[in-house]
């Protein structure tokens, strides 16, 4: 009996082993085949025209990075200031606030939210935000970048929130208690006590959401107008790096300059994912460090 116990606990152990060293080859083949192919493109280009060109305009064979980035950068600059500051009230709520059955009931509706496809949070902000957003700033269409931010912090919410409400329940209640022995009141407390304290938990969580909101495809695709500009607001059409690569993919030429431009593309967002990650992982450490 012992010995069969020993040979299944040395058979997970080198299962769960040879998972991991799986999945690390997996995202090496995956980064080396992008950088293969998207290297491939400064054959045709140089690195400065792609990195700081003004102009995507892929007919012509144009291909300047700077109006991507900059969509990019106001779908996720306005999502991030939507869903921070809601996401971390909203778990302050939960925290502190909420009675247990309504506590209950918004952690499902929490989950709900994180399980709905993007495709159709890209039906809701064509057909239902994308109206009132085009009458009440009175614009030609309601399909910009304002209208994808909206869709995409609704998307990174149940992370923040999660994420934020998992780094307050981990401090050590002694925090509570000294401030509200010391005569702080319940809402000073929280913003100058528990919030510092859970601060590498809850950055972690904004990182992540970042994360979800720069590598998001369809719902950008669907209601930020694609227009490869270079805009000065986020009520301009845009359109993503993301959601380049996934509307022109479908139509290249195979090897072509503008198949290897996508994927040239693609390498920038993976140097983005991993550095996001990489951050959010330090401050989860980070996190789990002060609670031990």
């Amino acid at each position: 009996m012992n010995n069969l116990r020993k040979f299944l606990d040395s058979s997970v152990k080198k299962f769960l082993l040879a998972t991991g060293i799986l999945n690390i080859v997996i995202i090496f083949l995956i980064f080396l085949f992008i950088f293969i192919n998207g290297i491939e493109f400064f054959k045709y280009s140089k690195i400065s025209d792609f990195l700081f060109g003004t102009k995507w305009i892929s007919l012509s064979g144009i291909y300047g990075l700077i109006p991507l980035l900059v969509g990019s950068f106001w779908v996720t600059i306005v999502a991030i200031l939507i869903s921070v500051p809601l996401g971390i009230l909203t778990a302050v709520y939960i925290f502190e606030y909420a009675p247990i059955k309504i506590k209950n009931n918004m952690k499902i509706l929490i989950e709900i939210m994180s399980a709905i496809p993007s495709v159709v949070l890209g039906f809701i902000g064509l057909y239902v935000l994308s109206g009132p957003i085009k009458n009440i700033f009175n614009l030609n269409s309601g399909l910009t970048s304002f209208t994808g931010s909206i869709m995409l912090a609704f998307m990174a919410l149940p992370t923040i929130i999660t994420m934020t409400e998992d780094a307050l329940n981990t401090l050590d209640t002694s925090y509570k208690e000294a401030s509200l022995a010391l005569g702080a009141t319940k809402i000073e407390t929280i913003f100058n006590v528990l919030l510092p304290a859970a601060f590498p938990g809850i950055f972690a969580g904004v990182m992540l959401g970042f994360g979800r909101i720069i590598g998001e495809t369809l719902t950008v695709l669907m209601v930020t107008g694609n227009a490869p500009i270079i805009a000065n607001s986020p009520l301009s059409p845009v359109r993503t790096m993301t959601a380049t690569i996934a509307a022109e993919m479908g139509e290249v030429v195979h090897d072509s300059e503008h198949y290897l431009a996508l994927f040239a593309i693609g390498i920038i967002l993976f140097l983005i994912s991993f550095i996001t990650n990489t951050v959010a992982d330090y401050f989860i450490r980070k996190a789990r460090n002060l609670k031990n």
